[in-house]
């Protein structure tokens, strides 16, 4: 089994909002990752999705892009992004989320040697007290998913931590969020949020012994990343 990333997917087939807008990295970029996506993955493989899945408001028109991601071979995990507006209640999403995909929540699952949790983190930069009471919270989240990983977690197992947000500044200087995934244990991280041909983030950074893989599609050409 392997486990492959991505994030930013931006996806709108119930409404219209190209992405093209933003650059020629965007053209026909959904098209392009289902054919790296389709060339790579086995149905007992894993794809992580970290956030910013839909620019729908509403579950009910989120469907029609999850519903997209859900024609493509392996199972699929995703955690929540700042644009997905659609994230209602876990139980109602739940419900409606076809076979072999699942969202994290203050949780964590295991899949044959790998445990995965995580959280959609906050801007680290802001100095707003908004921001920083969301950061906190965030904080809580993600020491929950935590937690219950290593409830689960067995001798072997890998463990990977999904975020949306990026754990650390463009230093890459240590933060709470990279503290937790230190003192527990977290074997590589994988995260998103940053766009555009400025941006200045490593795609594979190691810190600290844990692994950070930038995931975010228009920087990784529309391609799945292997993170095992």
């Amino acid at each position: 089994m392997n486990i492959y990333a991505i994030s930013d997917l931006h996806l709108s087939f119930s409404q219209s909002k190209p992405m093209d807008i933003f650059g020629a990295c965007w053209d026909n970029h959904w098209q392009k990752i289902c054919d790296d996506w389709t060339a790579k993955v086995k149905e007992e493989d894993v794809v992580l999705i970290a956030g910013d899945i839909s620019w729908a408001m509403t579950l009910e028109d989120a469907l029609a892009d999850i519903n997209e991601i859900a024609k493509l071979p392996g199972k699929k995990i995703f955690i929540k992004g700042n644009h997905d507006y659609w994230w209602s209640s876990l139980s109602k999403i739940k419900k409606v989320l076809p076979k072999d995909m699942y969202v994290l929540q203050n949780d964590a699952l295991r899949f044959a040697g790998f445990v995965i949790c995580g959280a959609r983190l906050w801007n680290l930069s802001s100095s707003s007290s908004d921001d920083k009471k969301i950061a906190q919270r965030e904080k809580i989240r993600l020491t929950l998913s935590l937690e219950s990983a290593l409830k689960i977690k067995c001798q072997g197992d890998k463990l990977i931590a999904m975020c949306h947000f990026p754990p650390f500044d463009v230093t890459l200087a240590d933060s709470e969020y990279t503290e937790l995934f230190e003192s527990c244990g977290v074997d590589s991280v994988v995260y998103g949020h940053l766009h555009g041909k400025d941006c200045r983030a490593e795609k594979c950074v190691e810190k600290n012994g844990v692994k950070y893989y930038l995931t975010s599609c228009d920087q990784i050409d529309n391609k799945l990343v292997k993170i095992y």
